[in-house]
């Protein structure tokens, strides 16, 4: 349950899954005109984030996903605390929402790509005092 509990938490920081040391990405989140570089391997452990070409294509379905959960969260919120606003309202709040996010959701659905189908474990030779 600890790795469990530790492979989340480097997934949620951006970290490399196999060594959770190096940063995934190589600017901030609010760069909005750098914000989806990767560098090409990870500067602790040398893994390449790339797997095969295309690889990351399948984050778009997580990214899609992530976004229906806002529009749900957000929708449900507004419905609950709100009392029911007109449509304008609904949609101006989540679109807002969903735009002001997409790096970020962008990011996460790379990470969850990599973590769940990169077929990739932790391992802690590779971190950076163990090498």
């Amino acid at each position: 349950m600890a790795a469990a509990w530790e492979h989340l938490k480097a997934g949620l920081a951006l970290k490399c899954p196999r060594c959770h040391q190096g940063e995934m990405f190589s600017h901030a989140a609010y760069n909005l005109r750098k914000f989806d570089q990767m560098p090409e391997q990870c500067s602790v452990c040398g893994f390449r984030y790339e797997i095969e070409l295309g690889f990351y294509w399948g984050a778009m379905y997580m990214s899609y996903g992530l976004s229906v959960l806002i529009v749900v969260i957000v929708g449900l919120s507004l419905y609950h605390f709100a009392g029911d606003p007109p449509t304008w309202v609904y949609l101006t709040v989540v679109a807002s929402i969903v735009v002001l996010f997409t790096s970020v959701l962008f990011r996460y659905a790379r990470v969850m790509m990599l973590y769940f189908f990169g077929s990739v474990r932790y391992d802690a030779k590779y971190q950076q005092g163990n090498k």
